[in-house]
């Protein structure tokens, strides 16, 4: 049987298949570290999710999975979080960007007809840097507002003074 590709094609597909691997790790260790340090920003009895269980989006196959929980249980500890703030936010934040990041990848990472992946695979891109952004400024406000209650306290213990 004749060889379709040449060894020296086939080893540059097997290279560019690695190199692709790994930036898709490094992108969805990225997005784990944003999670994580939002959820470390939630108080204890406000997180529905431990920071620390957000390394399984790394891991691969079972992140199909995972990216529905995460949507869900991030969703649950903002909106506790910011009740609990008294902070005026949308309900169940970033959880619509969320799930539909996590069903357009279901829908990429599954065999679908071709069509079907390939808009998955634009839904799932489009979605994830839509949700990595809304989680990544809901993380932004919650910095915020210690900054702003940190001073707060300090006003108040100076006025004391």
């Amino acid at each position: 049987m004749p060889e379709v590709l040449s060894p020296e094609l086939a080893a540059e597909i097997q290279r560019l298949s690695i190199f692709f691997l790994i930036l898709v790790l490094a992108v969805w260790i990225l997005f784990a570290m944003t999670v994580r340090n939002t959820l470390k920003l939630i108080s204890k009895e406000n997180q529905a999710i431990l920071p620390n269980q957000v390394w399984f989006l790394a891991v691969p196959l079972f992140n199909i999975y995972w990216n529905f929980e995460v949507a869900r249980r991030l969703s649950y500890s903002l909106n506790n979080e910011f009740f609990d703030r008294k902070i005026p936010v949308e309900n169940n934040p970033a959880l619509g960007a969320g799930m539909t990041y996590a069903w357009s990848f279901l829908i990429y990472s599954f065999p679908f007809p071709l069509f079907w992946k390939m808009l998955g695979m634009i839904v799932s891109i489009i979605y994830f840097i839509s949700y990595w952004y809304k989680v990544n400024q809901y993380r932004v406000l919650l910095l915020e507002h210690n900054k702003w209650r940190e001073e707060q306290l300090n006003k108040h213990a100076n006025n004391e003074n």
